[in-house]
């Protein structure tokens, strides 16, 4: 999560300032807790209390009106995991059980850490240490719940598109893939960069247009409220496969 940069490289475009390898070792120097994950808005704050709310009532709205009930195992995945914040606070509670993708070390070895009353009660399923952009499911149709959060702005828009094949690739019919993200405020509906962690920050208008290209259909969306006005303004996004792309 980025606190608002006015910040501009020269004229380059942000998707060519990536650098996956900077953003590791950037990373790689945060300390592994709450307060590091959210960039100093950690538990002092209403920030991490105020997002899994918002999180969960968005989730309901979203299984109330596009969610089939069914007794099968329902698996979910969480993206750039972190600490493994979310899954401990909401996914554990959503699904049966829950796989981890993670590319920094110092936060899987945490994560393992936060998470294993859970992982004893058999709700943590795989933690792979890996990084979105080189994902690619073990397994096709196994996932009920697809959840990414303040991670896509670390890959470039070609990858992203990739990325959203393999959620294709991974999700069970019926499932839902739910993208939770910061949004550009540019007056120019530009991406932002953010020197900081080479992290990029899109408009909604570019998500939209990126799900649109990639096949996917925007079910429903919902800004979060109550955060920190000095922070980007927050959109979820819940999506499912077009099945005619």
């Amino acid at each position: 999560m980025t606190l608002k940069l006015s910040t501009e490289k020269e004229r380059t475009a942000p998707d060519d300032l990536i650098s996956y390898d900077d953003a590791i070792k950037y990373w790689s120097s945060i300390e592994p807790s709450i307060n590091g994950v959210l960039g100093g808005y950690g538990d002092t704050t209403n920030v991490p209390r105020v997002d899994i709310v918002g999180s969960l009532i968005f989730y309901r709205r979203v299984k109330t009106k596009f969610l089939k009930t069914s007794e099968e195992t329902k698996y979910g995945i969480d993206f750039g995991a972190g600490i493994g914040r979310v899954t401990k606070n909401l996914l554990s509670n959503i699904c049966d059980q829950v796989d981890l993708l993670e590319p920094v070390e110092n936060f899987v070895v945490k994560m393992n850490e936060e998470l294993r009353i859970l992982k004893a009660q058999g709700k943590i399923g795989e933690i792979l240490q890996i990084s979105m952009q080189n994902w690619v499911p073990k397994k096709t149709h196994k996932y009920h719940l697809l959840w990414c959060q303040w991670c896509c702005g670390h890959i470039t828009d070609d990858d992203f598109l990739k990325w959203m094949d393999n959620c294709r690739l991974a999700l069970k019919e019926g499932g839902i893939l739910i993208i939770k993200e910061n949004n550009s405020t540019d007056l120019h509906g530009n991406d932002i960069f953010d020197p900081t962690d080479f992290s990029k920050t899109r408009s909604d208008l570019h998500f939209k247009k990126l799900f649109k290209q990639a096949g996917w259909n925007l079910c429903l969306t919902m800004k979060q409220r109550g955060m920190p006005r000095e922070l980007y303004p927050i959109q979820m996004y819940a999506l499912q496969p077009d099945k005619n792309p």
